[in-house]
């Protein structure tokens, strides 16, 4: 066996099927892969879960998945588990673990959670409206217009 053989291949294939939108080949090949822990396949079934994408629709599957990945410390499915949380999607929603778990997500240097947290400051959506708060997390985020 090659290096690129069994689990590892799989976990390409399935994320190339990800990308070009052929969900029920990827769900096969990341399906197995999900359960035993792979963060990266985690958060692509969560996100097939969540929209029904080459499977039906599991709202408890998508939230099993993409909360494993995030407590891996995958920064997608940080901002990922966000979004659920500031939703209410496949979860409750709770503002606090939002803002928590985009967090983490922006500690990683994703740009779309610090967006996110800036919005949510801007607007007052879960936490207290901070202009100055919203301004500082734009421009981490690299937007210096605002």
């Amino acid at each position: 066996m090659s290096e690129i053989d069994g689990p590892d291949m799989d976990l390409s294939s399935g994320i190339a099927a990800f990308e070009s939108k052929h969900f029920t080949t990827a769900a096969r090949l990341l399906g197995p892969l999900a359960e035993q822990g792979n963060a990266d396949a985690q958060y692509r079934i969560a996100i097939m879960a969540q929209n029904g994408l080459g499977m039906v629709e599991n709202a408890l599957l998508a939230f099993k998945y993409m909360r494993s990945a995030a407590e891996a410390g995958l920064g997608l499915a940080q901002h990922g588990l966000g979004f659920m949380y500031l939703q209410g999607e496949c979860v409750e929603q709770n503002s606090q673990k939002a803002l928590e778990w985009f967090g983490r997500a922006a500690d990683q240097g994703l740009q779309g959670a610090m967006t996110t947290i800036g919005m949510m400051y801007r607007e007052g959506t879960g936490v207290a409206r901070d202009e100055e708060k919203a301004r500082e997390w734009f421009r981490k985020a690299g937007f210096d217009d605002f």
